[in-house]
């Protein structure tokens, strides 16, 4: 059998001391291809149960069609759907959609480069793509690296930076094999943009606020989107490791589709981990801190995780919408709040960067802690 232990990402990190440090992050799809019966020591967590887990939500979260929400739909119809839109967005913080207009095909096409790409060997992943710890943690590479005592994730990962264009010059971040990957992703973002577009306008809508309350901030012409590609090998040991750390977003809004397999994505809710049932013909929505602080609590970033499963691999593609760094965002004030005074419990302006720097600086956490920093004093 090929021995992979030589195969690793590496991570770069400050010492609390403030010393630059590396770290050799082995690459989990070859310790995967492996075939190991037991995980290696650094992927080991020990409180991985420190939630009970229920096998599944005890009702669905909503699946809402996209097309029902767009001017000219019937209106009965789209005031109901903005009704499961607004009740499902602030009970969970995200909801699965359908009917969102981004063909099968093209769907297909980015399942069918995105496992182009893993298909490859690691040589001729890296020498395709190109790895940057400094810059938004782009490229080939496991990333979020903060120490050589923290446990890492059982995960692949792959980064791009979509929009705007010319955010990525100069960086080999987008594969180069297969040969079409940038053009199907490209062409998947624009839509996926269209489609939180409209997402982002129903939800103000349902939150009885202007339209264009959150999506004034996300100019079509600077607004990013960064591609986050999650690649779950199969893992001899599921009860001993995470796929992905619990976390919130740092973003607006995040879109994901999966294949592959299910069952990997959960939700803290009431001190449980729940399992999301998350149906493979559609796709899931969930609401980001940023956008938690523009609609001033009304929505709130939900606190999730992915599970390793032992016999199957999963994939994941995240799309992270946000406005460009140097804008500053505002919350919308509340029913009778004073236009000059937030309430105790709301937030305040703040610039998309500086919370971006603070919550990864803060992240990994054991609980919602980043977006404090956003609250009124």
């Amino acid at each position: 059998m090929e021995n992979h232990e030589g195969y690793f990402h590496e991570a770069s990190f400050t010492d609390p001391e403030g010393n630059p440090r590396t770290s050799k992050v082995p690459v989990v799809q070859e310790l995967a291809r492996q075939g190991l019966n037991h995980l290696p020591k650094r992927f080991i967590r020990a409180n991985n149960t420190q939630h009970p887990v229920e096998p599944s939500l005890p009702k669905t979260i909503p699946l809402i069609n996209v097309a029902k929400l767009r001017a000219g739909s019937e209106p009965e119809g789209r005031a109901q759907e903005l009704g499961k839109l607004a009740s499902g967005a602030r009970e969970w913080g995200l909801f699965l959609i359908t009917e969102h207009g981004i063909s099968w095909s093209d769907l297909q096409s980015v399942k069918d480069v995105v496992k182009g790409f893993f298909g490859l060997s690691f040589e001729d992943k890296k020498r395709s793509v190109g790895s940057y710890a400094s810059i938004d943690n782009m490229g080939y590479g496991r990333n979020f690296v903060k120490s050589e005592d923290e446990p890492l994730d059982w995960i692949d990962r792959l980064t791009m930076k979509a929009a705007p264009v010319g955010g990525d010059e100069g960086l080999n971040v987008w594969p180069q094999n297969p040969p079409n990957f940038k053009e199907v992703i490209e062409k998947y973002v624009k839509q996926a943009r269209n489609v939180m577009d409209e997402l982002l306008e129903a939800l103000a809508e349902a939150f009885s606020l202007e339209r264009n309350a959150f999506l004034k901030y996300l100019n079509p012409e600077n607004s990013e989107m960064n591609v986050r590609v999650n690649y779950y090998p199969p893992c001899p040991r599921p009860d001993l490791t995470l796929g992905l750390t619990p976390h919130t977003d740092g973003s607006v809004l995040t879109l994901l589709i999966q294949f592959e397999a299910t069952g990997g994505l959960q939700i803290l809710k009431d001190k449980q981990w729940l399992t999301l049932p998350w149906p493979s013909h559609t796709l899931l929505v969930n609401v980001g801190d940023l956008l938690e602080i523009m609609s001033n609590g009304r929505l709130k970033s939900p606190w999730h995780r992915v599970v390793t499963q032992m016999d199957v691999e999963r994939f994941s593609v995240a799309l992270f919408y946000n406005p460009p760094s140097r804008v500053e965002i505002e919350p919308e004030p509340k029913p009778n709040q004073e236009d000059d005074a937030m309430e105790e419990d709301g937030f305040e302006k703040v610039v998309v960067g500086d919370y971006l720097q603070h919550f990864y600086r803060v992240s990994p956490t054991d609980e919602k802690k980043a977006i404090i920093y956003a609250k009124a004093k």
